[in-house]
């Protein structure tokens, strides 16, 4: 093979190794990601929950502002009530660890396509907006939430396909929109919903005392008893009157299990009750906590629909004291080692009672909705802690020809009846 030969086999060979290297190159720059988070990055990069102080949730109208003041979380639009810290923690940290699961190219004008429109008079595509700040009130973050993916529907599932994902906009990033496994389900404007749940808890109640509706200074009824552990007994109550079980049942736990539905703010707490039907009622434990409650009907506004019946709500504010004994009363000839174990378990009970105390007092001050459910024991009546009256029985004698209470057309005519005779056979031949 001649210089020339092999010389032109060199140069045909470095022109394929030049054109294949430029090949790659341009495959290489139209498959790289168009935006700057890509499949499995986090959603937002360096993000601190700790350096969080302030968050703002919009959604059309409604905007929800929580302010963390002195390391304490407060519901700005209820008056700064505590909020749900763990509400606030579980967002924040679901903020930190969420992934990219898929990114979108698209501009900022795209993002109604994602249900993210702000100006739509469907409140499923307005999207929600969601502001994080510093202690300074510096922006940290600020993203929209747009529509849920909805996974391919399964006809053999009763369920459907469900979510897998929500379309989420990074506004410091212009490159596009994307997706995250996380739906953010809790992500709520409604102020509500990030109010601190804690409530009244009242326990071994002694007596318990409920004024006439709209009279706080006439008392409707009273009840008493001397131990947490007896029954309940109704003050006034004639000898020949019995106690109606099914009332008086759901007295002995009342505000065990209490829940309140909204904290109303003080420039509408006056106007809301109605004042006619507004009661109070005066709760003693054997543990020496009085709670002084104030309850009633609330001005209901008018449906919607005007076929539909308002629902009923009610308004409570609460006052609590108590009085908590400093020392252990001493037994009789006790011996030392009972006396340390009583001792130790005496302080270890006023300790929770001091503390249930704290809790209590927190909700002073404060006209909570509550739903008709947690207040009814209280909205009885009198006469319906009494058991009805049975009807006496019948005690006039069954008249003649049938048994008292049948109508006379209907009884049947008394008649004689005379036994069978029995006739002997006739002889043969007859």
């Amino acid at each position: 093979m001649s210089k020339k030969q092999v010389l032109a086999l060199w140069i045909i060979a470095i022109a394929l190794v030049i054109a294949v290297v430029v090949v790659k190159s341009t495959k290489s720059e139209s498959f790289t990601a168009a935006t700057d988070r890509s499949r499995g990055d986090t959603l937002l990069a360096d993000f601190k929950p700790d350096e969080v102080a302030a968050i703002t949730i919009t959604k059309g109208k409604e905007t929800l502002n929580l302010k963390k003041t002195e390391g304490a979380w407060t519901v700005a639009e209820r008056d700064n009530y505590p909020a749900l810290v763990r509400s606030i923690n579980e967002l924040l940290r679901t903020l930190a660890d969420v992934k990219v699961t898929q990114g979108i190219e698209a501009d900022p004008a795209s993002a109604p396509r994602f249900g993210m429109d702000p100006e739509s008079e469907n409140a499923d595509e307005q999207g929600t907006d969601l502001v994080l700040a510093d202690a300074s009130g510096k922006e940290i973050a600020k993203l929209t939430f747009g529509k849920n993916l909805e996974a391919a529907s399964d006809p053999t599932s009763p369920f459907g396909g469900g979510s897998t994902g929500r379309f989420v906009r990074n506004h410091a990033d212009t490159t596009g929109i994307y997706v995250t496994s996380e739906v953010f389900p809790t992500l709520s404007p409604k102020a509500e919903a990030w109010l601190h749940d804690e409530f009244l808890k009242v326990e071994k109640i002694q007596s318990i005392t409920v004024s006439e509706p709209g009279k706080p200074d006439a008392t409707a009824w009273k009840l008493t008893r001397p131990t947490a552990d007896a029954e309940f007994a109704l003050e006034g109550k004639a000898d020949n009157e019995e106690l109606n079980a099914e009332a008086i049942t759901p007295l002995k736990s009342l505000f065990s299990y209490a829940r309140f539905e909204d904290v109303l703010t003080k420039d509408k707490a006056d106007a809301a009750w109605n004042k006619e039907q507004r009661q109070t009622a005066v709760i003693t434990t054997e543990e020496g906590f009085t709670y002084n409650l104030s309850f009633g009907p609330m001005q209901n506004a008018p449906a919607p629909d005007p076929n539909a019946p308002a629902a009923e709500s009610y308004l409570m504010t609460v006052t609590v004291t108590a009085n908590i004994p400093a020392e252990r009363k001493k037994e009789e000839g006790e011996k030392e080692e009972d006396a340390k174990t009583k001792d130790e378990a005496f302080a270890k009970r006023k300790k929770e009672l001091e503390d249930r105390l704290a809790a209590d007092r927190k909700l002073e001050g404060r006209t909570y909705k509550v739903s008709k459910y947690t207040i009814e024991a209280l909205l009885k009546k009198r006469p319906e802690l009494i058991k009805a009256a049975q009807p006496a029985a019948d005690a006039t004698p069954a008249p003649a020809g049938g048994p008292a209470g049948v109508p006379e057309n209907l009884r049947r005519p008394v008649q004689a009846v005379t036994p069978p005779i029995e006739i002997p056979a006739a002889p043969e031949g007859e």
